[in-house]
């Protein structure tokens, strides 16, 4: 049943590079996208600064499959002429989102929570709702371009303080349309289903994966201390107990159809793409060689050719080959009353020229140069976790200035692909031996909530137990 698992765990050791000075560009041409509707077709621009960005799981076998389903309900929509892209995201992110321009993505943390391809077509039929019913449009621009901007600022980080924590905290799924258009995006994502071959139950089955999510994410809050997450929309209840929710899928599942329509799906097929799945944090990625990564921090900047940095517990220092020219990376609390550039102009000594506004992968900054007598400093203040102080020395200001500034406009966050990945972690399928129970399979699992992570993948929580000799899904 597993044949080739051996080959497709091969794919997913293999390194993506992620690629320099894409996210801003990404932001903006996100923003212009939403933006303009005449502009639709930017979303493969815009599509293509995540490719290069190194965030598509690599695993053609799995990208390619879930594009076949998502091309199967596509084909049976309200708009079967729209093109539609399927991509799996490489996030840990439980999270499923619609683009305008038919982008849809679904993560790779999502994917093992679900139980079957009609579960995944569930998810991703309700995002095909989302986008013929044009709720981008209907909803107002400004704010969904708001959550996608955010949503993929995460994926792209990893940092919650860039993606900004109240719209999306605790990796909830984009729900930004209000109830009326949750409601409408499912009974669209049902009768999509319906007409592709699928069970049109599978969607309550996954809106019940997200609404165990969600009551999970309460137990950790109270060990946490951090605010839960939601997932979903406006569903207060479990989805078996919503009678508009329930009432809409089974209209779904009453259509006439012209003719009978078989299930595509394969048996066994889920479950082979399944197993060997990444679980948790990425395993793929490569670190720039011509970068300083702060592992603790999690932020990096070019390193020019030649150029060494020594960091301490008050300052990071960059200096090149010759000592001619230097940069001093500081840090103090972040006072977000205070812009950066009333930071820059209350902390510099002299006079100020050639000051202007940063604004690169989410975070934004000011820069300036400070003169006084015959002292000359590039200095910067850039918004991050922390407020990040920069001042730049040259003895030679007309010919260092400009590496300076380029290693000042280079600082961003760690993308999650460049950071120092622990024991790598996957989604595998065995067989329950005689008198285990969940408990006893997590003893082995060094993970927080290790017995709460497999009853989720199992669809099992908060109670229950396996029988044995059934197959289910564990963490290794």
């Amino acid at each position: 049943m597993f044949d080739g698992d051996d080959d497709r765990m091969g794919w997913r050791h293999r390194c993506g590079r992620a690629s320099h000075g894409v996210f801003a560009a990404l932001l903006l041409c996100l923003t212009m996208l939403v933006a303009e509707p005449a502009a639709a077709n930017k979303g493969e621009e815009a599509h293509q600064k995540i490719v290069e960005a190194g965030q598509i799981y690599d695993d053609p076998e799995l990208q390619a499959y879930v594009n076949r389903v998502g091309q199967r309900l596509a084909a049976n929509s309200d708009k079967p002429d729209q093109r539609f892209t399927f991509t799996v995201l490489d996030t840990e992110m439980i999270n499923a989102f619609a683009a305008p321009g038919g982008y849809i993505y679904i993560s790779r943390g999502l994917l093992p929570y679900l139980d079957s391809e009609e579960e995944l077509a569930g998810v991703l039929g309700h995002e095909i709702g989302h986008v013929t019913a044009n709720h981008h449009g209907r909803r107002g621009r400004a704010d969904i371009t708001n959550k996608i901007v955010a949503t993929t600022a995460y994926i792209l980080t990893g940092s919650a303080d860039v993606a900004d924590a109240s719209v999306l905290y605790g990796t909830e799924l984009i729900s930004g349309y209000g109830r009326e258009m949750e409601l409408e995006a499912d009974q669209l994502g049902a009768e999509i289903m319906h007409r592709t071959g699928y069970d049109p139950q599978a969607l309550l089955q996954v809106i019940g994966v997200l609404k165990d999510q969600e009551q999970f994410q309460r137990v950790k809050a109270k060990a946490t201390g951090k605010p839960a997450g939601t997932y979903h929309g406006l569903y207060a209840t479990h989805p078996r107990n919503d009678k508009r929710l329930q009432t809409v899928i089974r209209k779904a599942g009453e259509l006439e159809l012209d003719e009978y329509v078989e299930s595509p799906e394969q048996p066994g097929e889920f479950r082979r793409q399944i197993n060997g799945l990444v679980w948790g944090k990425s395993v793929q990625g490569k670190r720039q060689e011509n970068r300083y990564y702060h592992s603790k921090l999690a932020f990096t900047f070019e390193l020019p050719q030649g150029w060494t940095v020594a960091s301490g517990s008050r300052a990071v220092v960059a200096t090149s080959a010759n000592g001619s020219v230097s940069l001093t990376i500081t840090l103090r609390r972040r006072d977000g009353t205070v812009s950066p550039q009333d930071i820059l102009r209350d902390s510099a000594r002299g006079e100020l020229s050639q000051g202007k506004a940063l604004e690169q992968a989410g975070l934004k900054g000011y820069t300036a140069i400070a003169s006084s007598n015959n002292n000359v400093k590039r200095l910067a203040v850039i918004d991050y976790n922390y407020t990040y102080l920069f001042e730049g020395k040259a003895e030679d200001p007309e010919v260092g200035d400009a590496t300076l500034l380029g290693m000042i406009e280079s600082f961003r966050p760690t993308h999650p692909q460049e950071r120092q990945a622990g024991t790598p972690r996957y989604v595998q399928y065995v067989q329950v031996p005689r008198g285990a129970t969940f408990a006893s399979l997590a003893a082995s699992i060094r993970i927080p909530f290790a017995e709460e992570q497999l009853r989720l993948l199992n669809g099992m929580y908060p109670r229950g137990e396996p029988r044995t000799g059934d197959w289910i899904k564990v963490i290794r």
